[in-house]
């Protein structure tokens, strides 16, 4: 554990602490700002057997890192090169069959585009594989683009950034890095790693387990030169969580040029308000590819939340049983962390909530 935090946020660090003692996760990372202000950068247990978590490993984020590919649509709109509201069949024509025709670009941001069966397709499909399958894939039956809604971890997320590429040109691994991840300095920010860099990294890429059931497994094939090479712009992005987290920071300081401040604006506030969400089984709130502050809906109950003492204005996203990073506005407030471990849903929840609670608490925000 960094030997600040402990005397900084001691209770949030109990917490992280306490979740390596259960066998929750191994290891963990945390980057806490405040008013633009670092308060806190923190490594915990190890990054796998044998090798101490450091500051500087290279988490993998997966659904955290979905912010990052709608700043990414973000800067097309805010060039006026998409609609949010035209059917995605008027960029990518092969997707409008099978029911699919009204999906919007808004439906896709906001998880009410309802083709949810694409979402089971095998990760190790090539890119134009998995747009194609995507495309041929119906609408949920009795479905209404718009009104019914369930949370897409992956399959919506291939189809906007396959409209990324083609109106730009460039791979989309390729355009984030270079409209978004460089020009905020974000060098060791990855959305797909290129070999070399790989193996360069060496042991800095952070390995993920399953604890599922007590002793940690690593997962077969998220922490692989393969795999880490592969973009999968709803899942795959790594990094420090101190970059994660300033990419939060740019977003509260108006976007520093990557978009504009009305942008920011736009994205992260409410989109979709009060809808029940069949994937969670629960009532969520969107903005535009940004989950937002849902406490209205139940703080201890509301999954991937930002705790108890968040404002109404929070917005970021979190992974699967791993990882959050949000900011809220009203506190000048920038939150990322990380941790190796999946141990199960109720598990991490409870984890998840315990990390907020704690953070805002040792700040005084409570």
């Amino acid at each position: 554990m960094s030997s600040d935090i402990a005397s900084t946020l001691p209770k949030t660090a109990a917490v992280f602490e306490e979740g390596r003692r259960r066998g929750l996760h191994l290891g963990a990372q945390l980057y806490v700002s405040l008013g633009g202000a670092e308060v806190v950068r923190a490594a915990f247990g190890a990054r796998r057997d044998g090798e101490a978590m450091t500051t500087d490993t290279l988490p993998l984020w997966l659904s955290s890192g979905k912010p990052f590919t709608a700043i990414a649509v973000a800067r097309l709109w805010e060039h006026g090169k998409v609609d949010l509201d035209a059917p995605v069949a008027s960029y990518l024509p092969e997707f409008g069959v099978l029911g699919k025709s009204a999906v919007t670009l808004r439906h896709l941001l906001t998880h009410t585009g309802g083709f949810r069966i694409a979402d089971e397709l095998p990760e190790g499909l090539g890119w134009c594989e998995m747009v194609e399958a995507i495309c041929r894939t119906p609408l949920d039956p009795g479905w209404i683009p718009g009104n019914t809604a369930a949370y897409q971890p992956r399959a919506s997320w291939y189809v906007l950034a396959e409209i990324v590429q083609r109106l730009d040109g460039r791979a989309f691994a390729h355009y984030l890095r270079e409209e978004v991840l460089k020009p905020l300095s974000l060098s060791d920010t990855w959305i797909a790693i290129p070999a070399e860099e790989f193996r360069r990294y060496g042991a800095r890429i952070g390995a993920t387990f399953s604890t599922l059931r007590g002793l940690p497994v690593p997962h077969p094939t998220w922490d692989t030169e393969a795999l880490c090479g592969t973009c999968r712009p709803g899942g795959s992005l790594r990094g420090p969580a101190a970059e994660v987290g300033r990419f939060y920071e740019a977003l509260l300081d108006g976007g520093r040029g990557v978009v504009r401040p009305e942008t920011v604006q736009e994205f992260t506030r409410p989109h979709r308000v009060g809808m029940f969400d069949r994937t969670f089984r629960h009532t969520i709130d969107f903005g535009l590819g940004f989950l937002v502050n849902s406490n209205r809906h139940g703080w201890d109950t509301v999954p991937y939340g930002y705790g108890r003492h968040a404002s109404d204005r929070a917005y970021g996203h979190s992974g699967a049983q791993s990882s959050c990073a949000f900011a809220d506005p009203d506190r000048g407030l920038v939150v990322a962390w990380a941790c190796n471990g999946l141990p199960g849903e109720p598990r991490h929840q409870e984890r998840q909530r315990a990390i907020h609670t704690a953070l805002y608490e040792d700040l005084g925000l409570g």
